[in-house]
């Protein structure tokens, strides 16, 4: 009898974490690696924010703190939703915890009873299925075609709702595909939730403040009559480079934010307390930084999709935002290539041309990948040299 539980059996590590860990593997080999698998921003946190977690740390700031975050920073979420996205919650409606990841997790965990589904865009991120079926969930998969835009449409939501359905996850801007949501896209998805009133949203907004060419901002909670069904996550680690010091948070129903601190009550406990105070200085200090890291992913962007496009057999649509291009290697698997898959064309690249990036059937969508351009101008014009090498040295 194995000692391993079959919840755990039912997923698989994380592809994103596994391609980076490689490439590190191989960087400590001596082997000249471009890893453009992880999805982290390669600018440092700020000094502001720094130097609130020194300060955290001499005023002696260094204990428990409340479960489900401290109140300081919970009033600073609450003052985010109102300044930006005219929201209005109380603190009983917050929930602050180890990076939004465990946020979803905690938040799949305290809800979800056996046979409940998920419904899932795809491309997705790759933690959503797996953390639904770890919380006893089915996952149930929407494919939304490169002609949508990547993005789930109203058709097709209507047809993937059953008696069944618990939860609807919208992600935008997306990772894999950097696609964003516009107003009457989610006032369209809006309309047919209205009518299912028994569903439940859950909006991950964490790339919210990394957009382009004015694309505009909307999340489905600003639509009041859906705000009491929609668990809102969002977190500090995108825009403001501050991915290792773990903080996430979510807006919601108080049943459920209630429940997530039950469940975070009998595992982590409380997220850092000096991570927190930085989070508080994130969200309340200065936010012109973020524009101009935003236009520097904006050109890097640019640069990415024009390089991509001159590529025989690569076609790449332009996002809205994020830090990721989804482009197709559809017209490179074939039998001339030898290349059957999406997995076959990422592993070549690694092995011919030391690239890592991530295949698009992790995202649940096969004949694509994905990759993160949060690395330097010098680093992406390396490889983008590279990928268009390896895909002609196929022909």
């Amino acid at each position: 009898m194995s000692i391993i539980s079959d919840s755990l059996k039912r997923i698989k590590p994380s592809p994103t974490i596994a391609v980076t860990q490689k490439a590190r593997e191989l960087r400590a080999a001596g082997k000249d690696v471009i890893g453009l698998g992880a999805g982290e921003p390669d600018f440092d946190t700020p000094d502001n924010i720094k130097n609130a977690a020194i300060r955290a740390i001499k005023k002696g700031d260094t204990k428990y703190t409340a479960v489900d975050g401290t109140p300081a920073l919970k009033k600073a979420v609450i003052g985010k939703f109102r300044r930006e996205n005219k929201l209005n919650y109380s603190t009983d409606q917050i929930t602050i915890g180890t990076g939004g990841k465990q946020v979803l997790y905690n938040a799949f965990m305290a809800t979800l009873n056996k046979g409940d589904e998920v419904i899932i865009p795809a491309p997705f991120w790759v933690s959503y299925p797996d953390m639904v079926l770890l919380a006893g969930g089915k996952p149930k998969i929407v494919k939304c075609t490169e002609q949508e835009g990547f993005k789930l449409t109203a058709k097709k939501l209507k047809k993937a709702i059953s008696k069944r359905t618990k939860w609807v996850i919208l992600n935008s801007p997306s990772n894999p595909t950097g696609a964003g949501y516009t107003k009457k896209e989610i006032q369209s998805l809006a309309k047919v939730l209205a009518r299912n009133k028994k569903i439940y949203i859950l909006s991950d907004d964490i790339y919210e403040h990394v957009r382009y060419d004015n694309f505009n901002f909307f999340t489905i909670a600003q639509i009041l009559k859906l705000k009491d069904r929609t668990l809102t996550m969002n977190g500090v680690s995108k825009s403001y480079a501050m991915t290792g010091w773990r903080i996430g948070y979510a807006a919601g129903p108080r049943d459920i934010i209630k429940a997530i601190g039950k469940i975070q009550s009998q595992s982590t406990s409380n997220p850092s307390s000096i991570s927190q105070a930085a989070a508080v200085e994130a969200l309340n200090g200065k936010q012109g930084f973020i524009k101009k890291r935003s236009h520097a992913f904006k050109q890097r962007r640019d640069f990415v999709v024009k390089s991509l496009n001159n590529i025989k057999g690569i076609n790449c649509l332009k996002p809205n935002g994020a830090f990721y291009v989804f482009p197709s290697c559809k017209g490179l698997l074939n039998k001339k290539t030898k290349l059957k898959t999406d997995t076959d064309f990422v592993k070549k690249l690694l092995e011919k041309e030391n690239v890592a990036v991530v295949q698009g059937s992790a995202f649940g969508l096969d004949g694509y990948f994905r990759i993160s351009y949060a690395t330097s101008m010098k680093n992406l014009k390396k490889a983008m040299n590279r990928i268009k090498s390896f895909c002609e040295s196929l022909e």
